[in-house]
Parts: C-alpha cells; sequence; structure tokens
C-alpha cells in the first residue's frame, strides 16, 4: 500500500476500495460522506439535483465536447446511485435486474417479428417501439 504524503490529512474516504465495480463504489464514497453529515436527508432535492445534472449533460451534448459529455453523464450517474442509496436499493442489483427485463423483453420482440417472417432489425424505430410496447402489454397481462 502506498503511503499518503504526510501533509495529506485522513479523509472519510480512506480504504474504499477503487477496484470495486463503478456503482459499487459511488454507493460506498456516498456512504462514507454520509457519516459526515454531507448526506441528503430527503428525495427532493435529489431530484432536483438529478434535473441539474440532466440539463449539464444537455450543455454538454450542445458544446460537442467528448470529455465534458463524459464527465457530466458520470455526475448523472453518481446522482443515481445517491437516490438508489437513499431509497435502500442495491444499484448494483437494480441494474442487473434492468439488464435482465431489457434482454427479456428484445429478445421476445425479435421472436414476435420472426414469428411473423419479418425481419426486426430492417424495421423504422416506430415499428420496433410498437413491439416493444406490445411485448411491455403481454407481461403485465
Amino acid at each position: 500500500a502506498k503511503k499518503a504524503a504526510a501533509d495529506v490529512p485522513p479523509s472519510a474516504l480512506d480504504g474504499v476500495a477503487r477496484a470495486l465495480p463503478a456503482l459499487l463504489r459511488a454507493e460506498k464514497l456516498q456512504k462514507r460522506a454520509a457519516r459526515t453529515g454531507f448526506d441528503w436527508t430527503e428525495t427532493p432535492p435529489i431530484f432536483d439535483k438529478l434535473e441539474e445534472e440532466i440539463a449539464e449533460v444537455k450543455e454538454a451534448m450542445a458544446s460537442g465536447d467528448a470529455e465534458a459529455i463524459e464527465d457530466e453523464v458520470g455526475d448523472l450517474l453518481f446522482v443515481v446511485a445517491n437516490l438508489a442509496r437513499r431509497l435502500s436499493v442495491d444499484p448494483e442489483q437494480a441494474l442487473r435486474k434492468a439488464n435482465a427485463k431489457f434482454e427479456r423483453r428484445f429478445r421476445a420482440m425479435e421472436a414476435a417479428a420472426a414469428q411473423e417472417k419479418i425481419d426486426f432489425a430492417s424495421l423504422s424505430l416506430d415499428k420496433q417501439e410498437a413491439y416493444w410496447q406490445r411485448v411491455k402489454k403481454a407481461e403485465r397481462a
């Protein structure tokens, strides 16, 4: 382990492993910061921050600066991880479930199109979206 420079004071964030998956590390960093009182106690300010970060992503997109876009998308994901933490949701588990749901629905769209002898990839986005809505509706039934 590297020794911290003598003039660098200890931090509440010390010891959070850099090798963790990014969402998990964000959650752990936020938990550590919360121990010092640096935390939102309710969700409304988190939603305000989400809106602020979305606006900043849009600004970065308008600038066309790829580095700024990446930076702002990272900030947005960090706030989403904070919302998950505040709601006692494991962000890694929530994303795993969302990935599985997306994959299930996407495969069902492809299968439905194939059953109708239609090449899914050749469809317009609007027609693909119609399949998506049909699959979602069938899941709820």
